[in-house]
This record gives C-alpha cells, structure tokens and sequence, in this order.
C-alpha cells in the first residue's frame, strides 16, 4: 500500500482548512502559508519522534536519539532529499527565506555561543519549530521565546 496516495489527501484536505500546526503566523503576519502537501507531509513525519532523546552526534540514519542536525537530515532523507550532516553545512544549502516569510518545512538556523550556527530546525508554523533539543529531545519549540529569538541567524527553504 502506498502511503503517500492516502496521506496527501488528508494534507490536501487540512492545508485547504488551514489547519497545519499553529494556523495563522504568530510571527506578526496574517499571510497564508505557502505550505505545500510536501511539507506537511514532512512535518508530519516529524511530530512522530517527538519524545525521542537528545543525543550530541548522533549517527546519520540513527532514529533511536537524534541531535539537532542527523534529525533534520534523517527528515528530509524520508523525503527524498540529501542534506550535509552538520547545521552550519544545511546553512548553506536552499534559498534564503525572510523571517516574516517562514512557511512549514523551511529550515531555520541558530547561533551557538561562538556566534556561529550551531542549531537547526524545521519550521512547524505558528512561530513554532520541531527540532532535536539539548534538554528535551525531538520537541517543539516557539522561536518567539527569549532564548530562541536572540540566537535566530537565517532560514532557508529547501522544499
């Protein structure tokens, strides 16, 4: 049976209700989404490690702890898309997206305290990201908090 056929149905189906997580923009705007079947297919897949431990380096491939760049590689592998191994690598990779013009599945990049980036996650809407994070494992996070506000650097779409 092929999966694909009988989600994109229901992606269809909610991104038309607009009912991807978080709905409307928290980051300001009330512009749609630009959300495609894709990525929130890919997001989906996602919210399912949720939960799963944190763990610094992480094996490619390796689904029983993650962190924050084998997740995001281990992600859009599912989807069919190969990314480097390391968040600085990601960075440079897609287009630049402004922060206002976020949509689910864009990659968004933090600083570490070396100012350089150190972090990635997956934009889940709502001025929210799913992402593998030190503390909680595979979770999400809103980027409007303090701390994630003040370490944003850059977003890149690569769906």
């Amino acid at each position: 049976m092929n999966v694909r056929k009988l989600i994109k149905p229901v992606v269809s189906a909610v991104l038309a209700a607009g009912l991807f997580f978080g709905g409307a923009s928290a980051l300001g705007t009330s512009k749609a989404s630009a959300a495609t079947p894709e990525s929130l297919e890919l997001l989906s897949f996602g919210k399912q490690y949720i939960g799963t431990p944190y763990l610094y380096g992480a094996a490619s491939g390796l689904t029983s702890a993650f962190d924050c760049s084998s997740f995001v590689q281990y992600i859009f592998g599912k989807e069919g898309l190969t990314l480097p191994r390391t968040a600085a690598a990601m960075a440079g990779k897609g287009t630049k997206v402004a922060k206002a013009s976020l949509s689910v599945g864009d990659l968004v990049f933090f600083s570490s305290s070396n100012k350089w980036i150190g972090h990635v996650a997956i934009y889940a809407g709502g001025g929210n990201i799913l992402h593998a994070s030190t503390s909680q494992g595979v979770t999400v996070s809103s980027m409007n908090s303090a701390y994630w506000k003040s370490k944003y650097v850059t977003a890149k779409r690569i769906l």
